[in-house]
């Protein structure tokens, strides 16, 4: 007996001397060219690590809890796999390893929407044989503290593998590397549904006023959570809506058989433990990215919003205050491409009125940053399906930014039309503009569309335009005295054609200065179904 323990203790102790790496570096994976290149694991406290790849072969010694860290330097592409030797007390060799391009993948469901979901799925997958184009899919796990390695493995995209790649990851990717011609490594950190405070560190967090209530309002669920109650409650509810959908049915099987069937309500949602639900704020950040920190990359495209799209006003700050931490945290300048949100029905009825509030539009005015890009699409959206299927284009349209801004692919326009500022001129407004190309135009060739004015006594009413060079005039007879323009202000724009000559369509904008429906609305707990009516002026 005691020969047995201490066999099992000697085997403990031999396992945790041995050098370990995290997940992220494994088989297949692509390492960033051009840049120092972080590599880091755990081995027996004190214990000499060596790292080998290429020509380079880098030492360092363990530190009292066993963690190490040695640093590459900066490599060239390189398409010809390769072995990634770390060696100690044992050694690991990591087979199939190139060096290109790397970029994160993150947000919520449309980004973790998959090739095979996506537009032209059986087309794309079939042609998929791109061994250079990886990805790496985090598993989805939240955290209420911050994780040091997650699960997940680097894929090739072939026909075998990119059906489950993330589609616009997966098009993004492909256009960098049909242009750069070196290798492309992508890593899906995505959770459809989410909202951007997941994906924030909790120090980020509390430094910002706006996410004070929010947190306080989380700190008081957690606090109140009593789990037997709730799950007493949602068997009740389930038992509720059995006898509903059963009584439904029996009135159904009586109505002849050409007869419209009444609809059968959607059962009821199992209660999530706020501790374990992903909408926790920090959950994911400590569970999806906080592993991933500080492996090396050039930049992330970022595809969320409508989660927040009830805060809008409040994601002005939220989503700068993600990426300033992200960038603070991998200590590099990350270069950041966000998708606005595509126009969709958003479950209302298009109306014809102007002025009505939209959390939607305030949502995608928000994803507007500076040292950061947009990628517009509200050109491509489904009226009735939050999830638009051409995630081609959107990961084109990404794409663009990236071989303009970082790899120096100039000549052609990256972006549409962006608003820049306006003049009021006798009683016309007339509306300048960045990224017109070779300049501005409608996608049908007629005068541009959507495009709504006011007074001062904020009664928005169909306003008429036309271009003029690089400047669109907008005016109304019934406005005489205009003082703000809105163009494509609404989640499903019904007739927006503005765009440049390059076909990329323009952003949604407002001139004014009114304050928005979301103005307020500054935790979960406190959003209601119907924005507020629109609010007076600031004074």
């Amino acid at each position: 007996m005691k020969h047995a323990l201490f066999s099992l203790l000697l085997l403990a102790s031999s396992l945790q001397a041995e050098v370990k790496l995290p997940t992220l570096f494994s088989d297949g994976m692509v390492l960033q060219q051009g840049q120092l290149v972080r590599i880091w694991g755990t081995a027996e406290a004190d214990e000499d690590v060596k790292v080998t790849f290429g020509e380079q072969s880098h030492s360092s010694l363990t530190d009292s809890t066993g963690k190490w860290s040695i640093t590459l330097n900066p490599m060239n592409a390189n398409a010809q796999p390769a072995d990634f030797v770390v060696a100690g007390k044992n050694t690991i060799t990591l087979k199939n390893v190139l060096v290109g391009e790397v970029w994160i993948c993150s947000g919520q469901s449309n980004m973790q929407w998959t090739v095979k979901q996506a537009g032209k799925a059986q087309e794309e997958i079939a042609a998929a044989n791109h061994p250079q184009i990886r990805m790496f899919n985090v598993e989805r796990v939240p955290s209420m503290t911050p994780e040091a390695d997650c699960k997940g493995a680097w894929k090739e995209a072939t026909s075998a593998n990119v059906g489950e790649f993330s589609a616009v990851g997966y098009f993004f990717g492909r256009h960098l590397h049909q242009v750069l011609k070196v290798p492309v490594g992508l890593i899906n950190t995505s959770w459809g549904g989410t909202r951007v405070e997941a994906w924030t560190s909790r120090e980020a967090l509390e430094e910002r006023p706006c996410a004070t209530e929010m947190l306080s309002d989380w700190k008081d669920a957690v606090a109140k959570w009593d789990e037997p109650k709730e799950l007493a409650a949602f068997e009740q509810r389930k038992a509720d809506w059995q006898a509903q959908v059963q009584k439904i049915d029996a009135e159904n099987a009586k109505l002849p058989a050409t007869a419209p069937k009444k609809t059968k309500p959607q059962a009821p949602r199992a209660p999530e433990a706020p501790t374990k639900t992903p909408h926790h704020p920090s959950v994911l950040f400590n569970g999806m990215v906080a592993p991933l920190i500080p492996y090396a990359v050039k930049g992330a495209i970022w595809y969320q919003g409508e989660s927040n799209q009830r805060r809008a006003f409040q994601y002005q700050e939220l989503l700068p205050t993600m990426i300033n931490d992200w960038r603070k945290k991998w200590m590099e300048p990350l270069s950041f491409y966000i998708v606005q949100l595509a126009n969709f029905g958003n479950g209302k009825p298009v109306t014809n009125e102007p002025g009505i509030p939209d959390t939607w539009a305030e949502l995608q005015e928000a994803q507007t940053l500076d040292k950061c890009g947009i990628a517009i699409i509200n050109d491509i959206g489904e009226q009735n399906d939050i999830h638009p299927k051409n995630k081609q284009e959107v990961g084109r349209r990404l794409a663009l930014w990236a071989l303009a801004k970082d790899y120096g692919k100039t000549g052609a326009e990256y972006c549409g039309p962006l608003y820049l500022s306006s003049v009021l001129k006798e009683d016309k407004i007339r509306v300048q503009f960045t990224h017109t190309g070779a300049g501005l135009k409608t996608r049908d060739g007629g005068e541009p569309k959507c495009f709504q004015i006011t007074g001062a006594d904020q009664k928005w009413v169909w306003a008429k335009a036309k271009i003029e060079g690089s400047e669109v005039v907008v005016w109304s007879e019934s406005v005489p005295k205009p003082i703000g323009v809105r163009y494509a202000w609404a989640s499903w724009p019904v007739d927006a054609n503005l765009i440049n000559a390059e076909g990329l369509p323009a952003s949604c904008f407002r001139t004014d200065d009114f304050l928005p429906s979301t103005l307020g609305v500054v935790s979960p707990f406190k959003e209601t179904a119907t924005p507020a009516k629109p609010a007076p002026a600031k004074p």
